[in-house]
C-alpha cells in the first residue's frame, strides 16, 4: 500500500465508530476480569445481542496484544450477526467492521483494513447514511452503551449517556431499555453511594425494563434490589421469586439474588443460591466476595449475641465465631486471588484479618489497598477510614488514626466516607479539648477540618488557639499563613 494510502487510512480510521475510538482504556481496568467475564457472558448470556460480547472481547485481545484471537472472536461476531441478517446490510455490522479495520491496521495489513472502510461505507450507502449520519444508530449507542458498562465503573456515565442517546432513536427497544435502566442503578448505589427516594430514578425505569422485557430475569432482579432500597422488600420479593423461576441456573441472577436475601437477613438462603451460582462461575471473584459477606454477617450476629449465651455453651459459640471468621477470610482471599484489584475485597479482608487477630496481615492488606492503580477519590477515602479505625481502636495508635483520617479529609470528594473521617477527627479533638482546654493538637485538629471544609474564618480562629499553646509549630504556622492570604 502506498504512503498516501496509508496516510488516508490514519485519518479514516478515527472516524470510525468502534470499540477503538470509544476510549476503553486498559489503565482504567483489569484486562484479565474483563476477559474472564466476557467468556462468562458467551457461556450464560441469552440475548440476540451476543455478538457484542464477541466485539468487546476482540478489543481486549487486541489489549493484550493476540490479534489471531481477535480476527476469530470478530468472524464469531460476524456469524452471530449473520445468523439473524442474512443480507449483510444490516447496521450491526458497522461496529464490527470498524474493529476489523483498526485490527488490520495495527497488523500492517493496510490492504485488509481499507476493504473493511469500504465495506462499512457500501452499508451506509445502502442505508443512505452518511459517515456523519451512521454515527446516529441505536444499535451504535447502545453496544457503546454495553461496552462501556462492562468495561469499568469509571465508565458508567458515559454508558448511562449512550444509552439515553439509542433510546431517543428507538424508545421501545427492550434491550436498550434494560441498559439505561441498570446504567442508572448502578450510578445510584456506585461506590456505597445512599440515593434518597426523592431522587432515586432508577425504580420507574427498571419497571419500564421489565414491562418491556419480561424474560429478562437479571433486570427483575435489580428491580427487586431497588423496592428492598426504598424499604419496600415484600414488593421485591414477587420479582425475586419470578426471576428466580425463570432462570434458575443464571450466575448473573443468583448474585442479585444472593445480594437480596442476604440484606434481608436470610443469610442462608443466600448462601444455598451462591452455592449454585459458584459451581457454575468457581473462578468469580464478585460471587466469593458475595459469600464471604455472608459468613462475615453471621460472625457480627454471633458476636452481638455472645453476652446473652450461658457460660456453659460460650466456648461452642467462640468456636463458631472463629468457624465464621476463618470461613469469611478464606471466600476474600479467593476474591482478590481471582481479581487482584477488588477495593472492597481488599478492605473486608484487612477487618476480617483483624477480627481474627492477624493484626500485620490486617495492616499490609491496608497498606496494598492503598497502592491499587486508579483508585477512586471515594474508594480511598474508605480504605483510609477503615484503616484509621483498624489504627485507632485496634492497635491504639491515635497518632497514625489521625493521618489516615486527616489524608481523607485532604480528598474534597463528598460522600459518606469523608463524613465518617470528619466526624472521627472531631471527637478526637473535642475529647482532647475536654481533658485539656489548653491542648494544642486539638486545637489543631479543628482548624485542619474547617479549612478542608473550606470554612476559613473558623479555621483560622482554630489555628490562633493551637498556636497559643504550640507557637513554633511549623505546620499550624503554614496553615494559618494560606488562610490569611486568602481573605
Amino acid at each position: 500500500m502506498s504512503e498516501l494510502s496509508e496516510h488516508t487510512l490514519k485519518s479514516r480510521l478515527p472516524q470510525l465508530t468502534c470499540h477503538f475510538t470509544w476510549s476503553l482504556l486498559e489503565k482504567d481496568t483489569d484486562i484479565a476480569v474483563i476477559e474472564e467475564r466476557l467468556y462468562n457472558q458467551m457461556t450464560f448470556l441469552v440475548t440476540k445481542n451476543k455478538y457484542m460480547v464477541y466485539n468487546l472481547l476482540a478489543y481486549v485481545m487486541h489489549l493484550k496484544g493476540d490479534y489471531t484471537k481477535a480476527i476469530a472472536n470478530l468472524e464469531e461476531a460476524e456469524k452471530k450477526i449473520r445468523e439473524n441478517i442474512p443480507d449483510g446490510t444490516d447496521r450491526r455490522y458497522l461496529v464490527t467492521y470498524g474493529d476489523y479495520a483498526w485490527v488490520y491496521y495495527h497488523l500492517k495489513q493496510f490492504e485488509d483494513s481499507q476493504s473493511y472502510i469500504d465495506k462499512i461505507d457500501q452499508i451506509n450507502k445502502q442505508l443512505k447514511l452518511s459517515t456523519t449520519d451512521s454515527q446516529e444508530i441505536a444499535e451504535i449507542y447502545g453496544e457503546q452503551g454495553w461496552s462501556l458498562l462492562t468495561f469499568c465503573g469509571q465508565y458508567y456515565e458515559k454508558a448511562k449517556a449512550c444509552f439515553e442517546k439509542a433510546l431517543e432513536l428507538d424508545p421501545e427497544d427492550p434491550e436498550w431499555n434494560s441498559g439505561y435502566a441498570t446504567a442508572v442503578y448502578r450510578l445510584e448505589g456506585f461506590k456505597g453511594r445512599k440515593c434518597p427516594a426523592s431522587e432515586c430514578k432508577s425504580l420507574e425505569l427498571l419497571k419500564r425494563a421489565v414491562k418491556l422485557n419480561p424474560n429478562d430475569a437479571v433486570v427483575k432482579a435489580l428491580l427487586a434490589l431497588k423496592l428492598q432500597d426504598l424499604k419496600r422488600a415484600d414488593e421485591g420479593r414477587k420479582y425475586v421469586e419470578e426471576a428466580l423461576e425463570q432462570a434458575p441456573n443464571l450466575p448473573y441472577l443468583l448474585r442479585y439474588v444472593a445480594k437480596y436475601y442476604r440484606r434481608a437477613g436470610l443469610v442462608d438462603e443466600a448462601l444455598r443460591v451462591l452455592k449454585t451460582a459458584v459451581d457454575l462461575m468457581p473462578t468469580s471473584s464478585f460471587l466469593h466476595h458475595q459469600i464471604g459477606l455472608c459468613f462475615k454477617q453471621e460472625m457480627f450476629k454471633n458476636k452481638r449475641a455472645f453476652k446473652h449465651v450461658s457460660f456453659q455453651n460460650r466456648q461452642m459459640h467462640t468456636d463458631k465465631i472463629y468457624e465464621l471468621t476463618r470461613k469469611a477470610i478464606l471466600h476474600f482471599e479467593k476474591a482478590l486471588e481471582y481479581e487482584k484489584t477488588f477495593v472492597y475485597a481488599h478492605i473486608d479482608l484487612a477487618n476480617m484479618y483483624s477480627e481474627a487477630k492477624e493484626y500485620q496481615k490486617a495492616e499490609n492488606t491496608f497498606k496494598k489497598a492503598l497502592t491499587l492503580a486508579n483508585l477512586t477519590d471515594e474508594e480511598k477515602q474508605e480504605i483510609l477510614f477503615s484503616y484509621g479505625c483498624f489504627e485507632e481502636y485496634v492497635k491504639k495508635s491515635e497518632s497514625e488514626a489521625i493521618k489516615h483520617y486527616k489524608n481523607s479529609l485532604r480528598i474534597t470528594e463528598p460522600n459518606l466516607h469523608r463524613k465518617d473521617c470528619e466526624q472521627a477527627l472531631k471527637r478526637l479533638a473535642e475529647n482532647k479539648i475536654r481533658s485539656d482546654h489548653r491542648d494544642a493538637l486539638g486545637f489543631g485538629l479543628l482548624g485542619f477540618i474547617y479549612k478542608n471544609n473550606g470554612n476559613t474564618s473558623e479555621a483560622i480562629e482554630y489555628y490562633e488557639k493551637a498556636l497559643k499553646y504550640d507557637p513554633y509549630n511549623e505546620d499550624y504556622l503554614s496553615d494559618l499563613c494560606d488562610l490569611k492570604l486568602m481573605i
